[in-house]
């Protein structure tokens, strides 16, 4: 049995075999099989959470997904960012002829068949989302969903050479690799945070021997990570939020109501024309986004009538009425997911499809009622002066 790409460590009488694959390479599935039925460990752990697992477990769980729930969980930015991997991993699997991830299957099944406890080591990617998330600010943020759009529209082809850098990456690092060259504290939540989670996870599985299954970025971390100890609860915490946007979310509100108030009670003629213009800058902004989603008319009219109150309240979003207007309206079929893979390819399949379609009425909704808000804001504020002097 070939030694290439294996890490043997002893540690506590304990011996921990480490396969570090490459998450795009047919040698890397046949080299975990050989492994894990040449060494029949007591438990076999591979680098997934329980999301991605389920995910692999089962194909079609597109079809499942209560795109109502996704709008009240605000998860729409989470699922733009698993179909941005889901098209990456696409985009390489149509180039190479490669099914990305299947050393993890392999992992999966082949402890299955020596009767080994599977373990799933990978922190949930939620979590490591959010972690990010919390990591790079305002403009961070928009810059992470831009490049997330770009990956999920990019035509260009991925090179032999690329193809064997991406090798020694796992998904997540390689779709994210330029964000992190411009965010370098990135690399924390990203690859250090999981290389220590890994290593926890790994080390706690039960039995005297353990094969893990892992992207071969994360190995040099591991061999490190595993001889420290690491608090599991402490990784798997969400960051806390900032009370700042808090602060301004409702400080705008507040300031544009007393303004209305006031100048109404001075002059009431000038305090319809800043009501009238705070709800027409919001409604026909947030109206817009979602006509350029190509959103269902009862869509565009609910996103004119949510923004000018959601505005005024931080807890609400008038995507979200959109979005749930839209999902109403034209809710997506089996044919609908099924499809979702294939149509994030393109602009056209992007805007086409229900799914997308919903989610692209949520956040343009949002956009036009967050740039209403600011424009509305500044008009009231000079009816206000005006009618003051």
């Amino acid at each position: 049995m070939s030694e290439e790409n294996i890490t043997r460590i002893e540690l506590n009488g304990k011996e921990f075999i480490l396969i570090g694959t490459a998450h795009v390479s047919k040698q890397s599935a046949e080299q975990v099989k050989e492994v894990i039925e040449a060494e029949r460990p007591d438990s076999v752990c591979v680098e997934l959470d329980e999301q991605r697992y389920e995910s692999i477990r089962n194909k079609n769980k597109w079809k499942d997904m209560d795109i109502f729930k996704v709008i009240k969980e605000r998860k729409a930015t989470l699922l733009l960012m698993n179909l941005a991997i889901s098209s990456f991993q696409k985009r390489m699997a149509k180039q190479f002829g490669i099914e990305a991830g299947q050393e993890m299957i392999q992992g999966i099944e082949s402890a299955k068949e020596v009767g080994a406890d599977l373990v799933l080591a990978d922190r949930n990617i939620q979590i490591t989302f959010a972690r990010i998330w919390n990591n790079v600010g305002f403009w961070g943020k928009a810059q992470l969903l831009s490049q997330v759009f770009f990956s999920i529209f990019n035509k260009e082809e991925i090179t032999e050479e690329e193809l064997e850098k991406m090798k020694n990456q796992d998904t997540i690092n390689a779709i994210l690799k330029e964000f992190t060259e411009s965010f370098p504290k990135l690399k924390t939540p990203l690859i250090d945070e999981r290389d220590q989670y890994l290593a926890q996870k790994i080390k706690e599985a039960p039995g005297e021997k353990v094969v893990a299954v892992l992207g071969a970025a994360h190995v040099p971390g591991i061999m490190k990570e595993i001889h420290k100890e690491h608090d599991l609860k402490r990784l798997n915490e969400r960051p806390p939020k900032s009370n700042v946007p808090k602060i301004i979310g409702w400080s705008i509100p507040v300031l544009i109501l007393a303004i209305i108030a006031y100048t109404f009670y001075a002059n009431p003629s000038a305090g319809w024309q800043q009501a009238m213009s705070w709800i027409l800058w919001n409604g026909s902004l947030s109206a817009i986004g979602t006509a350029i989603a190509f959103g269902h008319p009862l869509a565009i009219v609910t996103a004119f009538i949510a923004a000018p109150i959601t505005s005024l309240n931080p807890l609400l979003a008038a995507g979200w009425f959109a979005g749930a207007a839209q999902a109403y309206m034209r809710r997506p079929n089996v044919s609908d997911f099924e499809k979702l893979s294939e149509d994030v390819f393109s602009l056209k399949g992007f805007w086409h499809n229900k799914v997308t379609r919903i989610l692209l009425v949520v956040v343009l909704a949002n956009l036009g009622s967050s740039i209403g808000t600011f424009v509305g804001g500044a008009d009231v504020i000079r009816l206000f002066f005006e009618n003051m002097k």
